[in-house]
């Protein structure tokens, strides 16, 4: 009960957070929900699997273009083209685990990475139909949710709330059952897992699934509600970017995804601000956090104030 008052007290005070929040910080907390999205579906595979993946950007960009193109070329709206996108992300990260869960460590990472630069360059070879590098706007009456208009500043930050609530509270279900626990143990040992009786194969086959789904519905929210589909979104840089949140915030954490992303998004903003070096300040104080919380920022609250923090 404690840990479901803790993320649901970090849900109502977000929600709080719409209400007074200046227009600036209202509009960049909305993108940093939906990107915090994207870091839970990589948590669950990284944090508790212990795989670690380079081509999550397949699975964000997967989820973007099934929603974008179906708007764009579909006619779809808001609602079916998420469903879509999910449902595409999801069938990419199937196939996709199949091949890539014969592999391990290196390897595994290798194989996610090859295959996400091969749909970077997939993006780009069918340009005519993806938008190619310039990638492409969302028209107004896909970005509609029955009357609801997602591209108002409000409608936007309580449907990213939404999103983000969902992620975050099917993450918490899962790493609190008994799945969770065997993708922990996974992680741990998998040698013994397997003596144990359990079908090590299948459970991360399932964790990559649902790695994909969730990190396919954070790429269709983004398309959505900001209005643009990029072939940027596909590049390695979003493969590297879910790791560094994941890191930041803590691995194998619930909340980790939400630290590690609203600290880097500002982090970066800050910088921005000051020099235009900004990348190399940000470097500096990623290398301060890692040497003196190696564990991240809520993967040291949970070893110096709370135990049991999932």
């Amino acid at each position: 009960m404690r840990a479901l008052a803790l993320h649901l007290g970090l849900l109502a005070g977000l929600l709080a957070l719409h209400f007074v929040l200046p227009a600036y910080h209202h509009g960049n907390l909305a993108r940093v929900m939906v990107l915090a999205s994207y870091g839970v579906g990589y948590n669950l595979l990284f944090g508790y699997a212990g795989l670690l993946s380079l081509g999550h950007a397949l699975f964000f960009a997967a989820g973007m273009y099934g929603a974008g193109l179906m708007v764009q070329h579909g006619g779809l709206g808001a609602a079916g083209a998420f469903v879509v996108g999910v449902v595409v992300a999801a069938g990419v990260a199937a196939a996709l685990a199949l091949l890539a869960l014969r592999t391990v460590g290196v390897g595994f990472m290798i194989v996610t990475l090859m295959f996400a630069q091969a749909g970077y360059l997939a993006i780009l070879h069918f340009s005519e139909i993806t938008g190619g590098d310039e990638g492409f706007v969302l028209p107004q009456a896909g970005r509609m949710l029955g009357s609801v208009d997602l591209s108002t500043p409000d409608a936007r930050y309580l449907a990213a709330l939404a999103l983000f609530s969902v992620c975050l509270l099917v993450s918490l279900a899962l790493v609190r059952a008994p799945f969770g626990r065997v993708l922990v143990a996974i992680r741990e040992n998998e040698e013994r897992v397997r003596m144990l009786g359990y079908d090590t194969q299948a459970t991360k086959w399932v964790a990559m699934v649902l790695s994909g789904a969730i990190s396919g519905a954070a790429g269709a929210g983004y398309a959505i509600l900001f209005g643009y589909v990029g072939a940027s979104f596909a590049e390695a840089q979003y493969s590297i970017l879910p790791l560094l949140w994941v890191l930041l915030g803590g691995a194998g954490t619930v909340l980790g995804p939400f630290i590690g992303a609203l600290f880097m998004f500002y982090l970066i903003d800050l910088a921005s601000g000051v020099t235009s070096a900004h990348m190399l300040i940000a470097g500096v104080a990623l290398v301060v956090l890692t040497l003196f919380a190696p564990q991240g920022i809520m993967g040291e609250v949970r070893r110096r104030l709370w135990r049991g923090l999932p």
